[in-house]
């Protein structure tokens, strides 16, 4: 038995240390900069760049205490700020009053200074922002602008002031955040690229200067005074019926007085597609579905939903999948659908790149809800289905005119039949989504439709457009529909999991290598499932080994934003330890067909020729792969 260590008894507790004003302004003035870039990430990004980076400015200015003040050691983690006590402190306050810019303004309580644009510091007629970064910035930046404030304070605070977990959950603490493990859970959600914190395209200290709107400054100050009497005397007016607020209910208040924003919110001017436009279009999606519903005619709805996605108030829930901007439509709309489904009133609009689906509760209660899916260039497969509404686990859809049979069928069982849905003017019967299970992966239930091209599978990963299941080597897809194709699906139909709310389109599973096991193992497939996204980054490629007769696949490697397994790079190399029945350790490595060798590095040492790898090695080896193509190319393996 190896000895224990003995730690030492722990030292008594300290009272926290207190604070003078002028050490607080020392440790300000000295990291300022610092201080001021922890504001501009910690901010909402809603309020603009130049917003953004004055009240920056201004909550770090005025971070200073009034008097003597105590705070928790909470200590940076880079050199000449450890145990600063007045670094500390102004951190806090600058973190605290960041965090409470980002809530929204109630009407029923005064809202917090830092809520409010800042009086100082002010700079008039010329807008200042960051100097831009690169792509990675700019990914990072919009990777961060979709968490919520304690979860960009916790990401912030982990790679610009380097805390470990435990010192972040301190710190959000004393800045008045309610649940900091929440908040670190998704923080976990963004990849930590904490280097690019530092670049430039967050330094609010090095800006850019331009000049505002010239003309419109000039307009603005004649009208200046003339405005301010009319909010005046017409302000009783606004919540009168009419073109003021009031009739748009869940909408907040106009911004935009133009020809294009006003026909958009007009539900007299909303295209409708004749029923049959499609059989003679050259190109069937969305832009030839008629319109459907039995409150097609219901003006008033149809109102409310353009108002609200023209404008979404406060009180208003509204997603969007990945790289879907959620602002209102340039011109009129195409209605696709308005009526009544379970227990909410249901309104779906096209505008040539999205579909919008506005939903409100048919008891008149507050909780109307926009979510947004980007759908442009959409083929006639892709643009066969819309979940119309979900309700106590189950999906129903809204079918494109050309589906003539929908059914229910569960992935992981190819050998069973397939449960066939009514269709009730193109809206099917409720079936089981998947991506509302909670337990175990005991099912996995698709959508099946058949229209003239023939059958093919569709697959709800909790957003508004169904993805297209496909098999087949990269560039020779084809669809889903034979019992061979059922079987090859079936054990990684649960890997779907992992694709949910990624804006998805596509996901193709792609059976590259079949591998006999040492030991008289039997023989092993290895499996790559590749999903493509609408907004064409973000895909998301998962390497799977299945042992003879298991269940499922389990996955072996899996990478983002690559190009293997695609049409650009139709290659693959995954590895994975494997341990026998004999109880022998195994590194087991496949690449696609067209790999000429593959050789180990690391802890394992060994090479073979063609596709296939088999190294006799340890529990725990750690090993790095490389492959070489028949054109003479190296591919690495997925990681």
């Amino acid at each position: 038995m190896q000895p224990q260590d003995v730690a030492p008894p722990p030292a008594p507790a300290s009272p926290e240390p207190f604070v003078d004003v002028e050490q607080a302004e020392a440790a300000l003035v000295e990291h300022y900069p610092r201080l001021v870039r922890l504001a501009y990430l910690v901010l909402p990004p809603s309020l603009g760049r130049n917003r953004r980076v004055l009240t920056a400015h201004a909550l770090t200015q005025r971070a200073l205490p009034r008097g003597r003040a105590s705070t928790p050691v909470i200590p940076a983690q880079s050199t000449g700020r450890d145990g600063d006590p007045g670094y500390a402190l102004v951190r806090l306050q600058v973190l605290r009053t960041a965090l409470e810019a980002g809530l929204p303004i109630s009407f029923k309580a005064w809202p917090r200074r830092s809520q409010l644009p800042p009086l100082l510091p002010q700079v008039r007629g010329l807008r200042l922002f960051p100097r831009s970064g690169g792509a990675d910035e700019l990914a990072l930046d919009q990777r961060l602008s979709a968490l919520s404030g304690p979860a960009r304070a916790a990401y912030v605070l982990r790679g610009l002031e380097r805390l470990p977990d435990g010192e972040v959950r301190r710190v959000l603490t004393a800045a008045g955040v309610a649940e900091p493990d929440e908040a670190l859970e998704e923080a976990d959600t963004v990849p930590a690229q904490y280097p690019l914190l530092d670049s430039a395209e967050f330094d609010p200290c090095s800006l850019q200067a331009r000049p505002t709107d010239l003309m419109r400054r000039r307009q603005h100050m004649k009208a200046a005074l003339a405005a301010a009497a009319a909010v005046t005397v017409c302000g009783a007016l606004l919540g009168l019926p009419g073109d003021g607020w009031g009739p748009d209910g869940a909408a907040a208040p106009a911004y935009a007085q133009n020809p294009a924003a006003q026909a958009a919110l007009d539900p007299g001017r909303v295209t409708r597609v004749p029923a049959t436009a499609w059989q003679a279009a050259s190109r069937n999606d969305f832009s030839v579905w008629p319109a459907r519903g039995d409150l097609t005619d219901d003006t008033a709805l149809l109102r409310r939903a353009l108002a609200v996605w023209a404008r979404p108030g406060e009180t208003v829930q509204v997603s969007a999948t990945p790289g879907t901007p959620s602002g209102g439509p340039s011109g009129p709309a195409q209605l696709l659908y308005a009526g009544n489904v379970d227990n909410a009133r249901v309104v779906i609009l096209y505008d040539g790149l999205r579909i919008a689906r506005y939903a409100e509760p048919k008891d008149g209660t507050q909780g109307a809800a926009l979510d947004f899916a980007r759908v442009d260039g959409a083929t006639s497969a892709e643009a066969s289905a819309v979940v119309l509404g979900r309700a106590d686990g189950n999906v129903r859809y809204l079918m494109a005119p050309w589906v003539t049979k929908a059914a229910e069928r569960d992935l992981l069982k190819p050998s069973a039949g397939a449960m066939a849905l009514t269709l009730t003017d193109g809206v099917t019967s409720p079936l089981a989504g998947p991506a509302q299970q909670t337990t175990g992966c005991t099912s996995w239930n698709v959508l099946q439709l058949t229209d003239r091209g023939g059958t093919r599978l569709m697959s709800d990963l909790g957003e508004l457009v169904p993805a297209r299941l496909t098999t087949g080597r990269p560039g020779a897809l084809h669809e889903v529909s034979g019992a061979e194709a059922l079987r090859t699906w079936a054990p990684y139909a649960c890997s779907l999991s992992a694709m949910r709310s990624a804006g998805v389109r596509t996901v193709n599973a792609w059976p590259y290598a079949e591998q006999r096991l040492p030991d008289a193992g039997g023989a092993a497939d290895w499996m790559c499932t590749r999903a493509e996204t609408w907004r064409g980054g973000g895909t998301r490629v998962l390497a799977q080994f299945r042992t003879p007769g298991g269940a499922y696949g389990a996955v072996a490697a899996k990478a983002e934003n690559v190009p293997a397994c695609g049409p650009r790079d139709p290659h693959v190399l995954a590895g994975v330890l494997w341990k026998s029945e004999a109880g022998n350790w195994y590194l087991l490595a496949a690449g696609s067909k067209d790999t000429a060798s593959i050789s180990a590095t690391g802890a394992v040492s060994g090479s073979a020729r063609g596709n296939l790898l088999t190294v006799k090695t340890k529990e725990g080896a750690q090993a790095g792969l490389k492959g070489t193509l028949k054109d003479g190319r190296s591919i690495n393996s997925l990681r």
